[in-house]
């Protein structure tokens, strides 16, 4: 824990304020302005596809302005982006809400580099720890920013959360201060062109590809069906909401407290155990929709969905450290993320058609052909290794 990593855990807990927000208020909001009462989750979905495009670019352009500036620039962005929807409250403007939406999602892209910038600080056989620390610090983004919007959601008269938003300016600005203190390492390129290898080279080294599928498969799993479950619990199964949002809320705790020791086992028992782990933990949760969809069965269900993603998604991201050059860091990095949460947008867009379609139960069983195939990478990756 050396001074970068106290100031980037600091600066990601006010900066990733945006994630929570956004899910917590803008279905509320899109329902209240959508001229189409099916589009009401539409800024939710935009927010989403913001992350999926500026995944890439986040990486390329710290790539050349650096880390440090990079999130200042991220931040001073999201901070304009809270204050055009704010504003798009004021004037009930549906469209410049979905804007404003989209580039808060932008601004999640940027900040979905701080798990990278966190490894960089650290020795290499440290990356799980210092990787799992940020994940952690989610949690109080998750608790901050959701409960300071509720707070402020009426300081403008007559225009209920618009004040909300102004209040999440102030917290993803306030990320700021503590990246004043960061030392940023950077050394700008000049656009000098590394003897890195292309994409397709990077694909082709099992542990990338093995790191790169657990990653994008534990949130292409987690998504699908962490946004189908508020339908298929309230809306099909009629359990009521109070009880629907605390499996929610506990699915998103399942998904970070982990943190505090999966880090150490990763240390302790390699990469690839701890994939085997996640998915095990994942197929509790397909077995569990199996039997009575009551609260209980979800409740399990949701908390091991949560425990999977996050023995996958930090093992993932370590072992991707491991994986590429000093010099192809930022290229790789972008690459992971483009399709990590392009995956994610495409599970959370289509979760809705599935459910409305088919079945819990259904949902559930498809999500087995992504652990068949996490599976085979790493049982790949390492019978490669041995030989």
């Amino acid at each position: 824990m050396n001074k970068n990593l106290w100031l980037l855990i600091l600066s990601q807990i006010f900066a990733f304020t945006a994630a929570p927000v956004t899910v917590f208020l803008s279905g509320i909001i899109g329902s209240q302005f959508s001229p189409i009462k099916s589009l009401a989750t539409l800024p939710m979905a935009l927010s989403i596809v913001g992350i999926a495009i500026f995944a890439f670019f986040a990486a390329k352009i710290m790539s050349i302005i650096g880390r440090r500036a990079g999130f200042i620039l991220a931040s001073v962005g999201s901070s304009l982006a809270a204050l055009m929807a704010s504003y798009s409250i004021i004037i009930e403007s549906f469209l410049l809400f979905n804007l404003g939406c989209f580039l808060l999602g932008a601004g999640v892209a940027f900040s979905h580099q701080y798990r990278f910038a966190a490894v960089e600080t650290v020795n290499k056989d440290m990356a799980p720890k210092a990787i799992s620390i940020i994940l952690l610090a989610g949690i109080g983004s998750a608790f901050i920013g959701p409960n300071l919007a509720n707070i402020s959601k009426e300081i403008i008269s007559d225009h209920l959360y618009a004040g909300s938003y102004v209040a999440l300016a102030i917290l993803t600005l306030s990320s700021t201060i503590f990246l004043l203190f960061y030392e940023d390492n950077h050394k700008p390129s000049n656009f000098v062109k590394k003897n890195t290898r292309s994409y397709f080279e990077l694909i082709g080294q099992p542990r990338f590809l093995q790191a790169l599928i657990a990653s994008s498969f534990a949130y292409a799993v987690m998504s699908f069906l962490m946004t189908a479950t508020p339908i298929s619990m309230h809306v099909m199964e009629k359990i009521s909401l109070a009880k629907t949002g605390l499996v929610i809320q506990l699915h998103i705790a399942a998904m970070f407290l982990p943190s505090l020791i999966t880090g150490n086992l990763i240390k302790k028992f390699g990469h690839s155990k701890i994939m085997y782990s996640g998915v095990l933990l994942f197929s509790i949760t397909i077995l569990t929709s199996l039997f009575e969809q009551n609260f209980i069965n979800y409740l399990i269900s949701l908390i091991f969905l949560g425990f999977g993603w996050n023995f996958l998604f930090i093992s993932g991201t370590s072992l991707l450290v491991l994986s590429y050059k000093e010099e192809e860091k930022f290229k790789a990095q972008g690459f992971n993320d483009l399709i990590v949460y392009t995956v994610q947008a495409i599970a959370s867009l289509s979760a809705g058609i599935f459910i409305s379609l088919t079945s819990w139960k259904t949902m559930n069983l498809v999500c087995i052909i992504f652990l068949i195939i996490i599976i085979i990478s790493t049982f790949r990756a390492d019978l490669k290794q041995r030989n």
